[in-house]
């Protein structure tokens, strides 16, 4: 690492610069991006997946932490600085040019993976959902250890009766047990986002028998598509859910925000 240049040096060398279209943010701290690979323990000979590396700055960290990555990223603008990357560290780093929502993921790492990744703000969410909603579980994954904007972060960890709580709350903590492991002020990137961001860890938990993705994320939809209604008017185009509602002992007057995890789940393997 030490023979490495500053990673601004790096970018300037390269003509490089956040590209909004493509929802990047460049973290350059180095003690910032250290204190992020050790979030999901020690990475040491551990396989990590990394979307959206840019000019590389966490995947140095990763590096350094002793990971062997694999970085997908689809800015080719980005590739020679990577590929500076790729030399410094011979067969540690794997670059795969293309588009990390149209790639099978379990396929490219070929054995079991930590993910992390400072995701890009436009599709973070959507790669997100799709680590988690995928019909085989356990998954390929051990962990994601993920940056999102701070509203997006909560929203993941929030807890059933406030604000925050809602279908992507559900989804991550049927699967995992998440945590909000540290939050990041918006002045530690370049250029600076005019919101906060936070890093979110995941680690996959054992899935209930009998319950299907897709129900549950019909269900929840609709629950909380109209948060503000009753459960009886929010899941009524539902076959089946209201009398679901009736054998599980959950009051039809109840609104979305105040059935934990475990009711939703329920409901939803009933459904299923």
């Amino acid at each position: 690492m030490a023979d490495l240049p500053p990673l601004r040096e790096v970018i300037a060398r390269h003509g490089l610069s956040a590209s909004k279209a493509l929802g990047q943010n460049f973290l350059l701290d180095a003690q910032l991006l250290d204190r992020i690979t050790a979030v999901p323990g020690d990475l040491h000979d551990r396989a990590v997946l990394e979307i959206g590396p840019g000019p590389g700055g966490l995947t140095r960290a990763l590096l350094k932490a002793g990971a062997r990555v694999t970085a997908i990223e689809m800015d080719r603008r980005c590739l020679p600085a990577l590929a500076e990357l790729e030399i410094a560290f011979p067969g540690r780093l794997r670059v795969i040019e293309g588009d990390a929502m149209k790639l099978d993921h379990d396929a490219i790492m070929g054995e079991p993976y930590a993910a992390v990744a400072n995701l890009p703000y436009n599709v973070g969410t959507a790669l997100f959902t799709g680590w988690l909603s995928a019909e085989e579980w356990p998954p390929r994954w051990t962990s994601l250890t993920l940056m999102f904007q701070q509203e997006v972060a909560q929203r993941i960890v929030a807890q059933p009766g406030t604000d925050a709580y809602g279908r992507l709350a559900v989804l991550t903590q049927w699967r995992s047990t998440a945590r909000l492991a540290m939050k990041v002020h918006r002045s530690a990137f370049t250029p600076s986002p005019k919101v906060m961001s936070a890093i979110v860890h995941l680690e996959p938990a054992a899935m209930p028998d009998g319950v299907s993705p897709r129900v549950l994320e019909r269900v929840t939809e609709a629950a909380f598509g109209q948060r503000r209604k009753m459960l009886r008017q929010s899941l009524k185009g539902i076959p089946g859910a209201l009398g679901t509602l009736e054998a599980l002992a959950i009051d039809p007057q109840r609104r979305a925000e105040t059935l934990s995890v475990a009711e939703f789940v329920a409901v939803a393997r009933e459904l299923s």
